[in-house]
């Protein structure tokens, strides 16, 4: 892999991070000897915006390529070498999901989420993270996933064709954009309860403008779940 050298530090001069730092060469092996540890990129990040740029443009890269990497070969199949959102919004959105256990996403799942009239759209869903006994909430699932090309999908035709409201104080938790709410949108369709095992009337999800997907579901009892199937 060829990398961009940068030698100097782009957060300032006097920063002494550009007396005898090692390059972007040596930094790729060392990390990649590493197996691309999250938390150490973070670490690397907060040094200096020179660390900060190399880590954004590489090594989330990397770590989104080693966790999943058919689902990255697929968004990166149109054409684009990046991805909406960057890298290392993509990033947060894998590594949330590792530390509860769970880094599957499925593209068959994610038609589950789709209108009848966008399902050409290729939508990537986690399986829920359950958070089970939350008192009068009962059981508690929270699902995460992202578009591919989002910017050309019909999903967003339709949310700008709707008007549909925009969440009024809070942002995507990976990039920071604002958030679309499908539910308000009238977007969810009944698929998506079977999808997740869930009541039809207790999902609620969000889209941002890059396409990221968070959400939550109130889970049916196993039982349930499995008359619900057997129908």
């Amino acid at each position: 892999m060829i990398l961009t050298k940068q030698f100097r530090c782009i957060h300032s001069a006097s920063c002494v991070c550009t007396k005898g730092h090692l390059t972007e060469e040596v930094l790729f092996l060392v990390f990649n000897h590493l197996n691309w540890n999250p938390k150490l990129i973070v670490a690397l990040s907060c040094v200096c915006k020179w660390f900060d740029d190399l880590a954004k443009r590489v090594l989330w890269k990397e770590f989104c390529r080693t966790r999943a990497p058919k689902m990255m070969l697929d968004l990166q199949s149109s054409g684009s070498h990046s991805v909406d959102g960057n890298w290392r919004a993509l990033g947060k959105l894998l590594y949330i999901l590792i530390n509860i256990g769970r880094t599957r996403f499925s593209r068959t799942s994610g038609k589950s989420f789709l209108l009848p009239q966008c399902r050409t759209d290729v939508l990537y869903v986690s399986d829920p993270c359950e958070h089970l006994d939350q008192g009068d909430e009962g059981d508690v699932g929270f699902f995460r996933g992202i578009f591919k090309s989002f910017a050309m999908s019909k999903v967003r035709k339709m949310l700008i064709s709707r008007s549909a409201p925009m969440h009024p104080t809070e942002v995507c938790p990976y990039c920071k954009a604002r958030l679309w709410n499908m539910l308000a949108a009238k977007m969810i369709p009944s698929s998506a309860s079977c999808r997740l095992g869930a009541y039809e009337d207790c999902i609620e999800y969000y889209v941002c403008l890059n396409g990221h997907v968070l959400g939550i579901c109130t889970l049916l009892p196993l039982s349930d779940t499995d008359e619900a199937s057997e129908e």
